[in-house]
């Protein structure tokens, strides 16, 4: 029985596989025969496995492997994922939001009052006002009336006595002419007495083209016997800032004795940065605070903007006058200015979104800031890159990524990013990238 059975076995087996064939053979090929296309459709699920390394997470992987930077073997994090594969969210417990101190504010915008800007410089000297008190004629300094720098000096006063042969030759020929012109108007010919007072003249002119006033000149016409030493007057009043002659030393015609300036009108010099160029304009008024000062405000206008960016420190120079009449500004003072910029002009005419300047993670041209989610059972941030406008002081204008109202982290967010950065996620450091590995 059993030989008989192992003999019809094989016949037995050749219509079970052929209806298996046949049944298999319909169902792949369709009602129309034709092969139809096996489809393998991945849904999206809300968390999935990724692997990353420890080491650098950019690296995502939806399989396990070895780094390609390191090498190390990659770990898997269940994360929750978006359409990208990268997670852009972070969910905390209340003690870990304690714990991490996180802060958040409203995005809001500016409104009609605008920003203040703050700029540091120091006091400098009118540069119109310099001037420098030169001898008018060449000659040995016997004695300096203003010996010291800082002292104050009026129009006309006295400030050196020089010893001169020039002069003292010149103020001899006035001598004589005077003389001579006195001996003649007794019985003179009228010829003779127009020579003298020719000579007169003469010597007179002589005197005042060597720079001696014509007061003095009158005051030498006078005396009886010539002098051998003249005094320099300066021409204009201020403060010696500089002393540039010592006593006893020989000058010429020209040479610088003193520098003198007017405190009673300083400048301000302020370094601005590129960003801080677009609120400043000839004209605008400034509010200072100096450290020397502290509790005192002194107000002042931009006279000039430099159109000139300094390449090494990246700043233009913005020079505000500043009036001195009680002398309690010095040059050289640090000062603190605050400029009011006008948000109209900043964001032609609308009032931009603004953000506190700590709200924003930079790495490379890339901002990114942490919004707080709504209606969340945990509190749920999600990172969101921004583009920012130029700094404003203490807050950053928000050109596009936010909308007014939305509440962003201030305090706190490095925490966030830091836990973002270990899911492997789109944080500071993580751009979105594709997926290394098979596709589906």
């Amino acid at each position: 029985m059993s030989t008989k059975t192992e003999r019809y076995a094989p016949w037995i087996a050749l219509p079970v596989v052929a209806v298996l064939a046949f049944g298999l053979g319909g169902w792949l090929l369709g009602d129309g025969g034709a092969p139809q296309e096996v489809r393998h459709e991945h849904q999206p699920h809300a968390s999935e496995t990724i692997y990353t390394c420890s080491m650098h997470p950019q690296i995502r992987q939806d399989e396990p492997g070895q780094c390609p930077i390191c090498g190390m073997d990659l770990i898997a994090v269940e994360t929750a994922a978006r359409e990208d594969g990268m997670a852009a969210r972070v969910s905390l417990s209340e003690r870990a939001k304690i714990l991490a101190r996180i802060r958040t504010v409203e995005a809001h915008r500016l409104g009609s009052q605008g920003v203040q800007r703050r700029l540091l410089g120091r006091v400098d000297y009118d540069e119109t006002s310099l001037r420098t008190v030169t001898a008018w004629i060449g000659g040995r300094i016997e004695r300096l009336h203003v010996s010291a720098t800082g002292e104050r000096v009026k129009r006309g006063q006295v400030i050196a006595t020089l010893y001169s042969p020039e002069v003292y030759s010149s103020h001899q020929d006035l001598i004589q002419a005077r003389q001579q012109l006195e001996r003649l108007q007794d019985g003179a010919t009228p010829s003779a007495g127009r020579a003298a007072e020719a000579a007169l003249d003469a010597a007179r002119d002589r005197l005042r083209l060597l720079g001696v006033p014509a007061g003095e000149v009158r005051t030498m016409e006078r005396a009886v016997k010539p002098s051998e030493r003249v005094r320099i007057r300066t021409p204009f009043g201020g403060t010696v800032i500089e002393r540039l002659a010592t006593q006893g030393s020989y000058v010429e015609t020209g040479t610088g004795l003193y520098r003198v300036a007017d405190l009673s009108t300083l400048w301000v010099q302020l370094d601005a940065y590129e960003s801080d160029l677009s609120v400043l304009e000839a004209g605008q008024g400034v509010v200072l605070r100096v450290d020397a000062l502290p509790g005192e405000l002194f107000t002042g206008r931009v006279t000039f903007v430099d159109p000139v960016l300094d390449p090494q420190t990246r700043t233009a120079r913005v020079r505000i006058e500043v009036k001195n009449r009680d002398r309690r500004l010095r040059p050289g003072m640090f000062v603190e200015a605050n400029v009011k910029g006008d948000p109209a002009a900043e964001s032609a005419g609308a009032a931009p979104l603004v953000v506190p300047a700590t709200a924003p993670l930079f790495t490379g041209r890339r901002s990114v800031v942490y919004v707080e989610l709504p209606d969340t059972d945990a509190p749920t941030y999600e990172a969101r890159v921004v583009t920012l406008g130029a700094r404003m002081g203490d807050l950053y204008p928000v050109l596009t990524g936010l909308t007014e109202g939305e509440r962003i982290v201030v305090h706190g967010a490095f925490a966030i990013d830091a836990d973002l950065q270990i899911q492997g996620g789109e944080s500071m450091m993580n751009e979105p990238q594709p997926m290394q590995g098979h596709e589906h």
